[in-house]
């Protein structure tokens, strides 16, 4: 999961996975500038995080909401 530290959305997704039991790496994108560009594809130009890529489905948003993000996990095989 791409992340930044001052994210509010990105702890709440953060503890929602950590709800679900479900690992992930989390790539603070202000640490690296990489990962910030990855984030910008990703989501048409745009730092949008949290940003998660599951084998190749990106789930992205920066207002979260646990039952879309479920929804969206669920589509990508998450959960």
């Amino acid at each position: 999961m791409y992340t930044t530290t001052w994210c509010p959305d990105c702890r709440a997704a953060k503890n929602f996975l950590a709800s679900k039991g479900l690992s992930y790496e989390e790539i603070n994108i202000e640490e690296n500038p990489d990962a910030a560009e990855i984030v910008m594809k990703l989501n048409d130009g745009m730092k949008k995080v949290p940003t998660l890529d599951i084998e190749g489905t990106i789930v992205s948003g920066d207002q979260f909401h646990p039952s879309r993000f479920e929804k969206d996990l669920q589509a990508a095989g998450a959960l």
